[in-house]
């Protein structure tokens, strides 16, 4: 008997080869694919691997003006970065063609489903599908692999059918209206302007789009802040007190506190010191750990996901792209904390948690997959990246299985003359969870010795003006986050969904701005084909594709429904193919100026389809000959040269990332310049607050770092400041 099993990736038929024998045979076919066979005395168990999808969808007639008649082609067909595909593609189909039993390996989701569901019907034929198992696990440890080997249930069509959908759906809406887009430009201004839109993208970038109006629009409003500086005994810095009205708008209302408070001394009317129980952190599915990746180490969450896939097809720990924020007890917890307990560091706060048994588990489940969680497998080597990532997950679920942790806060209510004033402190009294967690803050205030009446000379009273600021941009976790409130996207596409909207040049920096762009796209598509941005279509679309792995709505049905709403799109941007056209040709006009020429005219990015790379240019040549070449790899920054006001440039590549001027003969090196500005002391440690520069532009950091990890916006440092003095 020839059983043959098909895997996702290499690393995973490696994995599985392991498991099923401690002798597993590793043989090439060609030069580049690895496989395994296990021969046994009655049967013969071949291991193959794909890449990923090797299969992707194409038009049956590229001649169409739309596309809907589609055909599953061989990857590398449709793209030329994949000609590597077609080892993986011809390997399946010499070795697992005319097997008596097939085992569908592959990872247990959507996209991982259609992969070796693709590989089975086109490589070893379609009679293969009705004699095909499917083995489902959560991490590539032996365990769980012999266990899901042992007990193989049904190949999921449902989740096969939901898989087919949902790639028809994306390449109708992507591909025809993409295509629209740019037929309309080039019958507006006989210009070819690749453009992309999309079923998730078109919605993400509209709500980015929407909140980067209300920041534009917004008027700031003055306010004012009212502050006691009282004389602290036990320590060197005065006590800061708040007057309790907090922000002020009432100009002369401010003018009268501060008036009346001066000269006098504080009474302190009540003291009082609370305590509050923290529970511990709830399991990481994949968009916490995203998001708290982002806030720990600043990673984006498309590398957070790449990183937490390696660690997973490597071993390490579960499978990443889950929605579950709990943790069974099959996993055998005691078994997972003995093996994590070979690494010294683990071990000792493995040994400090109180026998409890029981984590911490949030209300989010999935049906396929457990929260994130290592597997007890102790890595001995990985990048420094990783790492951060691995003992994230490491610290998040010994965490969970700890205590709750207790914090205290002293809050002091004090009088100056008729004026209410008050201040707090906070310190942990008791670390529980936090003391295995060391990615969080510990407040640890000084509570000064206070007493209901006593007197404190007031060394001065401070009137701070402000002004209301405009709504917060989104950074790429606090975007996820809004998509999964809103329901669009999967928990495996939103991070490659915002990675596209960057590549595309429609958003930049790291709070998120809208380019122009952007800005006109969704200007013109909400004018002219309003579905297009609507968030309920998308909605509709994910639940109805949801309900066909639920069994609830067919597949043909959820495709036919997106084909009629397509067409509508397409019906709209027909109807105002110049107007369109027109619009988004002068926004991606406005998007390459970059800033201005000594003549007055705008300097442009340009490409030469000669020389194939860009440089700037002036927009008035041939009258103004102004051109600067641009460093291959290199981005246009915001900001300008202090010595001659020309836009500056980024380019390099990794740690050896320099930024200068754009005209090369300016000389000045901003890397240099940038690194040592002070503009501050650091809120969290003191030491010195430097300008620095980074992938999405200027921020603020600590010169503390890596110990000290506090960063900031420009934009933001001053209400961060602001806000821990309140604190």
């Amino acid at each position: 008997m020839h059983e043959v099993i098909i895997c996702e990736k290499p690393k995973s038929a490696e994995k599985i080869a392991q498991a099923l024998s401690s002798s597993p045979t590793k043989l090439k076919y060609g030069k580049k694919v690895n496989y395994w066979e296990i021969d046994e005395k009655d049967k013969k168990i071949t291991i193959i691997s794909a890449v990923g999808h090797l299969y992707s969808l194409t038009p049956k007639n590229q001649k169409e003006k739309v596309y809907f008649d589609l055909k599953w082609v061989p990857a590398y067909e449709t793209q030329k970065n994949l000609n590597y595909v077609k080892d993986y593609v011809y390997a399946i189909k010499k070795l697992g063609k005319g097997a008596d039993k097939y085992i569908h390996a592959c990872d247990y989701d959507i996209e991982g489903t259609l992969i070796g569901f693709n590989a089975l019907k086109y490589a070893c034929g379609e009679d293969s599908i009705n004699i095909t198992s499917r083995m489902k696990f959560s991490t590539l440890t032996k365990k769980d692999l012999l266990e899901a080997y042992n007990n193989q249930i049904e190949l999921d069509i449902p989740q096969v059918d939901g898989g087919i959908a949902r790639h028809i759906v994306d390449f109708y809406f992507g591909v025809n209206i993409s295509k629209a887009l740019t037929g309309a430009v080039r019958k507006a201004k006989y210009k070819y302007l690749q453009l992309s839109a999309g079923r998730v993208q078109t919605p993400t970038l509209t709500i980015l789009v929407d909140r980067e109006k209300e920041i534009q629009k917004f008027v700031p409003e003055p306010y004012w802040l009212i502050k006691a500086l009282l004389d602290n005994k036990s320590e060197k810095e005065d006590i800061v007190a708040d007057h309790v009205e907090g922000k002020i708008f009432d100009k002369k209302r401010a003018e009268n506190i501060f008036e009346s408070c001066q000269g006098a001394d504080a009474t302190i009317d009540k003291v009082k010191i609370s305590e509050t129980t923290r529970k511990p952190p709830i399991p990481f599915n994949l968009g916490g750990l995203q998001s708290e990746a982002h806030t720990v180490f600043g990673f984006s969450p498309k590398k957070t996901q790449t990183i937490a896939q390696n660690l997973y097809t490597e071993g390490y720990t579960s499978y990443p792209r889950t929605s579950s924020q709990k943790l069974p007890e099959s996993l055998e917890f005691d078994k997972i904390f003995k093996q994590l307990s070979s690494n010294e560091a683990f071990k000792k706060h493995i040994d400090e948690l109180n026998q409890k048994t029981k984590p911490n588990e949030g209300k989010k489940t999935d049906a396929a997959h457990p929260a994130i969680h290592p597997t007890g497998i102790v890595p001995t080597k990985l990048d420094t990246d990783s790492a951060k990532i691995y003992e994230l997950i490491v610290y998040r679920f010994i965490s969970v299985f700890s205590e709750d942790s207790k914090l205290e806060t002293l809050r002091c209510d004090l009088s100056v003359d008729q004026e209410k004033f008050f201040f707090k402190r906070k310190r942990v009294s008791y670390m529980g969870w936090l003391s295995h967690y060391p990615f969080r803050k510990i407040e640890e205030d000084i509570f000064p010795p206070l007493k209901k009446g006593e007197k404190i000379k007031v060394n001065e009273i401070l009137s701070e003006e402000k002004e209301t600021k405009p709504p917060a941009r989104y950074n790429e976790a606090s975007l996820i986050k809004e998509l999964e409130k809103r329901e669009l996207g999967t928990k495996a596409t939103r991070a490659d969904i915002i990675a596209k909207l960057y590549d595309r040049k429609y958003i930049s920096g790291k709070k998120i701005e809208v380019n122009q762009l952007g800005m006109n796209i969704i200007d013109n598509l909400r004018e002219y084909c309003k579905n297009l941005t609507s968030e309920e279509l998308t909605r509709d679309l994910e639940k109805e594709l949801e309900g066909i792995m639920a069994n609830k709505v067919s597949k043909d049905k959820v495709v036919e429904d997106a084909k009629k709403e397509v067409l509508d799109i397409l019906d709209d941007i027909d109807k105002n193919n110049l107007k369109i056209g027109e619009g988004l040709y002068n926004a991606y006009q406005e998007s390459r100026i970059v800033g201005k020429c000594a003549c007055g005219g705008n300097l442009v990015v340009r490409f030469s389809p000669k020389t194939k790379s860009s440089f700037v240019g002036c927009s008035n040549y041939p009258d103004c000959n102004t051109i600067y070449s641009l460093p291959k790899g290199s981005e246009v920054l915001r900001g300008k040269c202090e010595k001659c006001g020309l836009p500056t440039i980024s380019f390099g590549r990794g740690k050896s990332r320099r930024k200068a001027c754009l005209d090369p003969k300016c000389g000045v090196d901003h890397s240099q310049l940038k690194e040592a500005e002070v503009v501050g002391q650091c809120p969290e440690c003191g030491k010195d607050l430097l300008k620095r520069h980074g992938r999405y532009g200027e921020f603020v950091g600590c010169s503390g770092f890596p110990k000290c990890k506090f960063t900031s916006s420009l934009e933001d440092l001053e209400e961060k400041l602001a806000k821990k003095s309140e604190d």
